[in-house]
């Protein structure tokens, strides 16, 4: 699975295993209902978004499980510029913290519409990533609206990748993956990366990516008959804007921009054929791929929103797992030199 310029897209056959198209049927007759009845007239308020919020990760942690043998470090550090949370996740025979900074990790940020879950919400799913590379993930616990409004999480992130460069892992040690809200962190990290002379992570994987908050590409794919399981784009722009509050959709670190020949790691993205996001997966794509990155973009038939992080749904989650750890171990080795389009 050696990564290419001309390995762009790639398409699983078919429409999805009968247990996904199961799964997605129920779904869409009960998750869309229920986003909407919680909107209220004047959209969802603050309050509302903070009382439902625990509520919520349970449910989502459940339908996520934790492989048995999980260890688990969480971390609060002082910086001087803030704070960074999260937590070191393995499931494979080593210690949750990498025992060494010579090892190859996984930066995992989170899904969340920039108002919900936790490094917990996601603890199975990053533990299944570590499980099947091999390598300690450290999932970042960013702040959140409508506590916090943009660019919080983003500062977090872009915070969090520099902790890990000051406590001895190589840019070209660190794989950075994300799903929905996170892949948009991801995005905004390579550009902020750029921008401070700072170097890449050795690549990226993005599951789902958000690429435009203000959700107006979702809210269009919606309306163009597009009916993700688990999103309603209407209900879901509502709540994303008690995190963006006032700031404008161009805004560069909203719809985030890549100027042309910059440095770039290989980047693999993964999206559901269901999406109500497949705009944005594909925006990010062409992002990169403008910019001079080399990109492989998967799109799978019958699939939603992050269906990587539920096994229980569909047989999808587990083979687009494997894709993905697939593409993250057959990275270059650090030290392999790769030309500034890469």
């Amino acid at each position: 699975m050696a990564v290419s310029d001309t390995d762009v897209l790639w398409r699983p056959v078919g429409r999805g295993s009968f247990r996904s198209r199961a799964v997605n049927g129920y779904l869409t007759r009960v998750s869309h209902p229920m986003m909407a009845a919680g909107m209220g007239r004047n959209g969802p308020s603050a309050r509302m978004i903070s009382a439902m919020r625990p509520g919520v990760n349970r449910s989502l942690s459940a339908l996520s499980p934790v492989p048995s043998g999980t260890r688990v470090e969480q971390v609060r550090d002082v910086v001087d510029d803030g704070q960074v949370r999260g937590e070191w996740v393995s499931a494979h025979a080593g210690p949750a913290r990498p025992a060494s900074t010579d090892q190859t990790i996984l930066y995992y940020l989170h899904g969340s519409g920039y108002v919900i879950c936790s490094p917990r919400t996601h603890r199975g799913l990053v533990a299944r990533l570590s499980r099947r590379t091999g390598w300690s993930a450290f999932s970042l616990d960013y702040r959140l609206g409508p506590e916090y409004r943009f660019p919080a999480a983003g500062d977090d992130a872009i915070r969090g990748y520099h902790w890990l460069l000051d406590r001895g892992h190589r840019a070209d040690q660190i794989v950075v993956a994300g799903d929905s809200a996170g892949g948009h962190m991801a995005l905004d990290l390579l550009a902020d990366n750029h921008r401070r002379g700072v170097a890449q992570p050795r690549g990226v994987v993005m599951f789902s990516p958000l690429y435009d908050p203000s959700f107006d590409l979702a809210v269009a794919s919606q309306r163009r008959g597009v009916r993700d399981p688990l999103i309603d784009a209407v209900s879901a722009q509502r709540i994303l804007q008690l995190y963006t509050r006032d700031a404008e959709p161009d805004h560069p670190r909203m719809r985030v921009h890549l100027p042309a020949g910059m440095s770039l790691p290989p980047t693999l993205i993964q999206v559901g054929g269901l999406e109500v996001m497949g705009d944005d997966a594909r925006a990010v794509e062409r992002v990169l791929r403008d910019a001079g990155g080399v990109v492989r973009l998967q799109e799978w038939p019958g699939q939603g929103h992050v269906f990587q992080m539920f096994p229980l749904f569909s047989d999808e989650s587990r083979l687009a797992l494997r894709e993905a750890t697939g593409f993250m171990r057959a990275l270059p080795d650090p030290g392999v030199s790769r030309s500034p389009a890469c």
